[in-house]
């Protein structure tokens, strides 16, 4: 009876209008609707509305004349070809790498998946200075190993179809272990056990079932592909991609609406690509659910079968040590290419000269990471928990900027923002805002995904008590999904630090980032200083998600559960439970 009173006081509730019944909640999406409407759609309609508007009338004059000339139709099959063949090569390499660490005893497996992390913590555009390093015209294996007798042609579409496979593959290694986990493994035991090899089992049921995995993965890197910056200006050469020049035409020639245009063209496939991944791939599954307890995973120890994924994990492993490590060496030799002796000046310069960069990045990317956060976990809340017009809409909005891709993330802030009602431009708030609301989604996606595994019960016992929504999710939610918000956290503080297609927009003489550090030494080919400019990003990254597991996972929070855990099992009738301990 108190359960249907109870059910019947919440219907009755919801027929209430939200701003009627929950004032602070109403006022809290309208403002996040309101931030979302100002820095993320905004600035998109400034780089369609600056692409489609000749002399004040809506034309489509700068697209004619774009396509009218091949130089600019060059970048647009370039990226599509790049992308292709990196979105193709980077998953079947992801595959490879999650069967073999799920599905096949192999030995080092920790090893293999600690390595593959190594891409997703540091910038992209390190994979491209690390190759440089070694097969670049005065590479370390093209000219002292090789003297001259190979020429890798780096610059170019081999170079960054290399980087960009290594940079991105994981990706689609962790979509693809996580399919991978959820099929049963007593359908492919079934299999076998009906006498099919292990091949016929593998083409007729494995893969099958990983179809939805393959195919979101593949879309993903497909974007990151078209997305990706800091590598083609790099190691482009002659090979232009959308990205990058969107990005000369701007600063270059100084052309805006040339710049909007190609941005516009580069939006066009990563809009598409987006949408098929999120509503289309996204809501498929052909994983089976059985009523019944099923065994834990059965590997496959065939010695064929174990040795050859032993040996593809370990070359790809190898290959991305190589690169990381040439670029850690790197970092202390005097002048790569002409003089190896080992030296620290490179350092001295970093934190000398570089100190500007490294001050302002630690600055900047502290200050927004716990703001992206919250705002994640409570956009999360809303669109999970609250009835409200317009929520799938507040939903997209905030997970568009997953979908833009950089270059058009920057030029969209500094024709917004670069004049009356709103000038940011050379502040750190723009630098701060962009950071936020490029870095939410995947806090965002992170926090729907914990809430919808915890029972709403919970919060309405809560709201059934007298607590409010502010309340409730301050005291209840957040708790609860606590793992997902610190790992938004770390997410977040990654990309401040590692970020440089929007950013390269909106920095200023007053606010500098240490990525853009980067991409100037290397363009002076002081390839040693950028190295020691990269080796310090990774210690940055490294020591911030040290300090953030210390705060998430506590040691002495530990050490004082096993104390009680102890006390309890052995101290008798009068021993402290657990759960005491450390208070309410």
């Amino acid at each position: 009876m108190a359960t249907a009173q109870t059910k019947a006081g919440h219907l009755r509730a919801r027929r209430v209008p939200l701003i009627v019944r929950e004032p602070a909640v109403a006022i809290t999406i309208i403002l996040i609707a309101s931030a979302l409407a100002v820095f993320v759609v905004y600035p998109l309609y400034m780089v369609l509305r600056t692409s489609l508007t000749t002399d004040g009338r809506l034309s489509l004059a700068i697209f004619r004349g774009l396509f009218s000339k091949s130089y600019n139709r060059r970048p647009l099959a370039n990226s599509l070809k790049l992308g292709l063949v990196v979105s193709t090569v980077g998953t079947a390499a992801g595959f490879i790498f999650a069967y073999s660490t799920t599905r096949v005893d192999v030995p080092l497996r920790g090893f293999f998946r600690l390595v593959a992390t190594f891409p997703m913590i540091s910038p992209p555009l390190i994979m491209s200075l690390a190759a440089i390093l070694l097969f670049g015209n005065n590479g370390l294996i093209t000219r002292q190993i090789l003297r001259g007798a190979v020429d890798f042609k780096i610059y170019g579409f081999r170079g960054l179809a290399l980087v960009e496979t290594l940079a991105y593959f994981p990706t689609a290694y962790l979509v693809l272990s996580g399919v991978l986990q959820a099929i049963d493994p007593s359908i492919e035991d079934a299999a076998l056990d009906l006498g099919a090899s292990w091949w016929q089992m593998f083409r007729t049921v494995t893969l099958p079932l990983a179809v939805p995995g393959l195919a979101g993965a593949l879309l993903l890197i497909f974007i990151e592909s078209l997305a990706d910056f800091g590598n083609p200006i790099i190691l482009a050469g002659n090979y232009t991609v959308l990205a990058t020049q969107a990005y000369l035409r701007i600063t270059g020639l100084y052309d805006l609406s040339g710049g909007a245009a190609l941005a516009v063209i580069l939006l066009i496939p990563s809009l598409i690509a987006f949408f098929l991944q999120k509503y289309w791939v996204g809501r498929k599954s052909y994983v089976t659910v059985t009523g019944k307890p099923s065994a834990a995973t059965t590997r496959r120890d065939e010695p064929w079968l174990r040795w050859g994924a032993f040996a593809l994990c370990l070359a790809l492993t190898g290959m991305i040590l190589l690169l990381y490590g040439t670029v850690f060496i790197g970092s202390f030799v005097t002048l790569w290419g002409a003089n190896y002796k080992l030296t620290l000046a490179n350092y001295n310069h970093v934190f000398r000269v570089g100190w500007h960069h490294i001050r302002d990045t630690i600055f900047l990317s502290t200050v927004s990471t716990p703001i992206t956060g919250i705002l994640g976990m409570i956009i999360a809340f809303l669109v999970v928990r609250k009835q409200f017009p317009g929520r799938r809409a507040l939903e997209l909005a905030s997970m568009l900027t997953f979908a833009i891709p950089g270059t058009v993330v920057g030029i969209g802030y500094i024709l917004a923002f670069n004049q009356p009602p709103l000038v940011l431009t050379g502040t750190a708030a723009i630098i701060i805002i962009l950071f936020v609301f490029r870095n939410m989604p995947t806090g965002i996606q992170s926090g729907i995904a914990a809430l919808q595994q915890i029972d709403p019960s919970i919060e309405e016992a809560s709201c059934d008590l007298g607590a409010d929504s502010a309340a409730t999710f301050g005291k209840i939610t957040l708790p609860l999904i606590a793992p997902a918000f610190f790992s938004g956290l770390v997410y977040s503080f990654v990309k401040c630090v590692t970020a440089i297609s929007a950013i390269v927009f909106v920095v200023s003489a007053r606010w500098k980032l240490i990525t853009v550090a980067v991409m100037g030494s290397v363009e002076n080919s002081d390839l040693a200083q950028a190295a020691a400019f990269c080796v310090v990003i990774i210690a940055i990254i490294l020591a911030a998600i040290g300090i953030i597991n210390l705060l998430v996972y506590p040691p002495w929070k530990a050490r004082a559960s096993r104390r009680a855990a102890t006390a309890g099992t052995e101290g008798g009738p009068g021993a402290i439970p657990p759960s005491a301990v450390g208070g309410q």
